[in-house]
């Protein structure tokens, strides 16, 4: 959908305006309205009605001449009371992936990475474990190993983000990272931490999926990203996929099986979260 068509002398930018809100008449409308005033291009939208809260939700791509403050407070203006809207612009994002041994997903995020599959800056890999250096430095990304013996869990934590905190990362990406993270370290990074377990949530939650999986005979296995919240394996769903088994799966054939799933789960749930097309919605997500 194309609004208008900004001043040729312009400097052109591409943001992403996340608008969250009551549901009311008319909110489509309002909020091109105050765009087109502010003689921006609408490239893509999207929008979702959750009719059993109320809620509105709306992904908009725009393209012009941004002055931020004011397209905010224009749009805040027609927009019921409580609203929440954010505009992202479209610089590359940074993430630091925290590792323990197993290399699948870390090495599908470092290829994809590499050769344009994801459009990310991998900025570190950090491991409690230092068996994927060898691997990181391949792709020539700094590795930080961490190690967790003879610490507790708190101060193993304050040793993660000492090496962590300095890259600056948009997002955490749990790639296999075996390790339960306290309260205290999610709420430094509230909903911007992603993991990937190695079933379809909410069944087999905890410790050996695979293993309660065959001794259920379960008939697909699948992963499931998410983002970390202060429950295990609890926080909103972002992304999942399955594939079929049947009785002739052990337990460690199934996990062979799943590592494929799970590489590609992550993969495709961080792309959402780098191109803003996630919003969380209490333990829920919209993903447009």
């Amino acid at each position: 959908m194309s609004v208008t068509q900004p001043n040729a002398n312009s400097s052109v930018e591409r943001k992403i305006l996340i608008t969250d809100c009551a549901d009311a008449h008319g909110l489509i409308a309002k909020i091109t309205g105050v765009c087109f005033a502010h003689e921006l291009n609408i490239v893509k939208n999207s929008e979702f009605v959750d009719n059993a809260q109320g809620r509105f939700f709306m992904r908009t791509e725009l393209e012009g001449s941004f002055d931020d403050a004011s397209l905010l407070n224009d749009l805040s203006s027609v927009l019921p009371e409580q609203n929440h809207m954010q505009l992202v612009g479209a610089e590359r994002k940074r993430v630091v992936v925290l590792v323990t041994k197993e290399a699948h997903c870390l090495g599908d995020l470092l290829m994809k990475s590499y050769y344009g599959g994801l459009d990310v800056d991998i900025a570190a890999v950090v491991g409690n474990y230092p068996n994927l250096a060898e691997l990181a430095a391949k792709f020539a990304i700094p590795f930080h190993f961490v190690s967790h013996e003879g610490l507790d869990r708190l101060s193993h934590e304050q040793a993660l983000l000492e090496v962590i905190k300095p890259y600056e990362a948009d997002y955490l990406v749990l790639a296999k990272y075996m390790r339960v993270l306290t309260p205290d370290f999610v709420a430094q990074y509230p909903n911007r931490i992603i993991n990937i377990h190695h079933s379809f949530l909410p069944a087999f939650i905890g410790a050996g999926p695979y293993r309660q999986a065959w001794e259920r005979g379960v008939k697909i296995i699948g992963a499931t990203a998410h983002f970390v919240n202060n429950c295990l394996d609890e926080g909103p769903i972002i992304k999942q996929d399955v594939i079929p088994v049947d009785h002739n799966y052990s337990a460690q054939e199934m996990a062979r099986a799943g590592r494929d799933v799970e590489k590609s789960v992550l993969s495709k749930a961080l792309q959402l979260v780098l191109n803003d097309q996630v919003i969380v919605y209490g333990n829920r997500t919209i993903v447009f």
